[in-house]
């Protein structure tokens, strides 16, 4: 054992020698190459004397990037994260700097712009540099491997070993449909998910159908903590209070988990001994990195920030991003280019703060998510679920089917490759889960389509002024023609001015290819006939526009109805899959309708855009032409893939239906893993009152524990 340990400490100096002396030449060959850095004194010096100062250089700025770093970045986190991975640079470049005074006689000199760039250089060859050795002997990988396991372990705890019970990873990719899924794997694009559904692979593949609000709010909501009701939309109002509910907004993800909690009385799929990562809800984990709901908290730990901490505790894993980041950023500026030169359609504007938003989605939260599932495999935690974004953002604007979206698949594949790698050497057995949230279905948008977005339209339905846009277009002029003869009143032309009407301004809010519309006048859930009374045109505008499939709203003669175009009234008991116009929309559209109908906060008139069965397309009511949020085509449509050797989400001939079904699989396969026959367990009160606040009071780790190390030990993705 004492030989292993020398032999251990002998790499490991080799291993320092040879970073030292790479970084030792590069610094040499950039003060060669750049005239604002130089590493000689006035007079000149011998090279001997240069190679010196290079070495004495580039060891301070490695002993600095190693000692300092962790607590400036520490000391950073109260800056947004995304202004933290463009500050990377400036803050390696200042260490440079600090250590170019460092060397004696004042032979080092460099501007800052020039230290920026040297910094990078040399962060960037040392990276690679260590990560060549490292890999080069597969015994001394899995060595390193298997003593952070080791020292991982002995600090949380647990020593479960390979041969106790396996533990789940469940890695959710955002917005792959079932579909394009099967196809990249088929066609090469995904390699490892080829591997894994070949002929006498280790997994299966089954698609399942969402609710009508096929987003990642409710989809998500329902898998983590085993319910979505009430959860019409990605946003919608809710006129008690006079607010508008966001997914995607800190607060009301942490409202929508607390009612999730209080409905349930569980605390959430990840409460024993859990992780969630990258995600909008805490799923009842304890340790918890880049969730959203604990965004709203305040206290230690407690910022979705502080999971970015281990990553970029290293200056190498700073530096890679970093460069990745900006990588992105060209090449989004580049495709979005070139989609314009070849005027793409349907196309929709990338400029802005996009390409940098797209860069952040894509390269940074990609990599620390999954540098945290790898530091929780380490640990060997018992259920890991983490949400990896990049195609769902991609998709948006570039189309679901477009090249931009294909490569993505190729570089989340490699993620997946090096999570199965990594399990290899974890100090417990792991089962790899991949689902999706939902899909997304392709299609010009409906401001793109008809010239007028859907606000512009209700509001000509309501009589109420449009924008001098929509006023152009031959729908617009079309809608406010109709509202004038309903309400007896001459075309603007005649009377050269628009009438605002006495009744409040609509609310209306869109998701995907689902609108709501609410109106804040009328108090509780509008009905037709009280719409028809102050908006006479307005329902009758929206059903008859093509651009729309159908709405749905309340009657106080017939209960609740669906309209359509040509008059078309079907009350919602009523309503069949296949029939009417529900036909498009496939099967399970009139039991998600009916469900949605039954929530508290449904808005007062619920907009479905048209779908077109041919080719799958919708119309999204935002600036998306790939869309997900309601019914028609692919975003309906998620999957689920599992190991064979747990057990089957379905019978055979029946359909894996809504998100909360697939928590209830999903905990079932949690209980296998343990030895449990049964999933019906309820978790203890503490233990849901913890879930429902988001996290105890020392904040667990708040994710700061996300990577495994601070030296880089673990890997990452490129």
């Amino acid at each position: 054992m004492g030989d292993g340990r020398w032999r251990t400490a002998g790499n490991a100096l080799m291993r320092v020698a040879v970073v030292w002396a790479v970084s030792t030449l590069t610094m040499l060959v950039l003060a060669g190459v750049l005239p604002e850095f130089r590493l000689q004194s006035d007079d000149g010096d011998s090279i001997t004397k240069t190679a010196f100062t290079a070495a004495w250089g580039a060891g301070a700025f490695g002993l600095l990037s190693a000692l300092v770093w962790p607590l400036l970045v520490r000391a950073l986190l109260i800056v947004p994260a995304l202004v933290l991975g463009l500050l990377v640079f400036f803050l390696n470049g200042s260490l440079l700097l600090v250590a170019l005074r460092l060397i004696p006689d004042g032979r080092g000199a460099a501007d800052p712009q020039t230290a920026v760039v040297v910094a990078a250089a040399m962060s960037a060859v040392a990276s690679a540099t260590s990560t060549a050795l490292a890999v080069r002997d597969d015994n001394a990988y899995r060595r390193r491997l298997s003593r952070l396991a080791d020292r991982r372990r002995r600090r949380s705890g647990h020593d479960h070993g390979r041969c106790g019970p396996p533990g789940i990873v469940f890695i959710q990719l955002d917005g792959v449909g079932h579909d394009i899924l099967a196809r990249a794997a088929d066609t090469g694009l995904m390699p490892t998910v080829a591997r894994w559904l070949t002929d006498g692979g280790s997994h299966r593949l089954t698609p399942w159908r969402t609710d009508w609000s096929s987003q990642t709010g409710a989809s998500q909501l329902g898998i983590l903590h085993g319910s979505n009701h009430d959860v019409p939309a990605f946003r919608w109002y809710e006129k008690e209070t006079g607010d508008v509910m966001v997914s995607s907004r800190p607060a009301s993800a942490l409202e929508l988990q607390r009612r999730a909690v209080a409905r349930t009385r569980d605390g959430g799929l990840l409460t024993v001994d859990g992780a969630s990562r990258g995600n909008l809800f805490s799923g009842g984990a304890g340790q918890l990195a880049l969730v959203l709901s604990m965004a709203a908290r305040r206290g230690k730990g407690r910022r979705s920030r502080a999971g970015y901490f281990a990553y970029f505790s290293d200056p190498a894993n700073a530096v890679r991003t970093a460069l990745s980041f900006a990588a992105e950023v060209c090449r989004e500026i580049g495709e979005s280019t070139r989609a314009r030169i070849r005027r793409d359609t349907p196309r929709i504007k990338r400029g802005g703060l996009y390409p940098f938003i797209r860069a952040f989605a894509t390269v940074v939260e990609r990599d620390v998510v999954v540098a945290a599932v790898i530091g929780d495999m380490f640990a060997g935690r018992t259920a890991v679920y983490a949400d990896l974004v990049a195609y769902d953002e991609v998709a948006h604007h570039s189309g679901p089917h477009s090249r931009d979206a294909e490569k993505l698949l190729g570089r989340l594949d490699r993620c997946l490759a090096l999570i199965a790698k990594v399990a290899e050497h974890t100090p417990r057995r792991y089962r790899i889960v991949l689902l999706s949230d939902h899909g997304q279905s392709p299609g010009e948008t409906f401001a793109g389509a008809y010239g007028l977005t859907l606000k512009d339209l209700v509001r000509a339905g309501c009589g109420l002024p449009v924008s001098r846009r929509a006023q152009r277009t031959r729908s617009g002029s079309e809608a406010r023609d109709a509202v004038r003869i309903a309400l007896h009143r001459r075309p603007v032309e005649e009377t050269g001015a628009e009438h605002r009407t006495e009744p409040s301004d609509p609310v209306v809010l869109a998701s995907g290819n689902l609108g709501l519309i609410s109106f804040p006048d009328i108090e509780g859930r509008a009905s037709r006939e009280q719409l028809d009374r102050s908006r006479p045109a307005l329902l009758g505008t929206l059903a008859n526009h093509p651009g729309i499939g159908f709405l749905l709203v309340r009657s106080e003669r017939h209960g609740s109805v669906v309209l359509s175009r040509g008059g078309t009234e079907i009350p919602v008991r009523e309503l069949r899959d296949g029939e009417g116009p529900l036909a498009p929309f496939g099967p399970g559209a009139a039991a998600a309708i009916r469900r949605t109908d039954t929530f508290p906060h449904v808005a007062d008139v619920m907009v479905n855009s048209m779908h077109d069965p041919a080719t799958g397309t919708v119309h999204a009511f935002e600036e998306q032409i790939g869309s997900h949020g309601g019914l028609g085509g692919a975003q309906s449509r998620p999957f689920l893939l599992w190991p064979t050797d747990l057990s089957s989400p379905v019978a055979d001939g029946t359909e894996l239906v809504g998100a909360e079904r697939v928590h209830r699989v999903l905990r079932g396969w949690l209980g296998e893993c343990a030895g449990r026959r049964t999933s019906a367990t309820r978790t203890p009160a503490t233990v849901v009152r913890y879930a429902a606040d988001g996290a105890d009071g020392a904040g667990r780790s708040g994710g700061a524990e996300l990577s495994g190390e601070a030296d880089g030990t673990v890997p990452t993705v490129g």
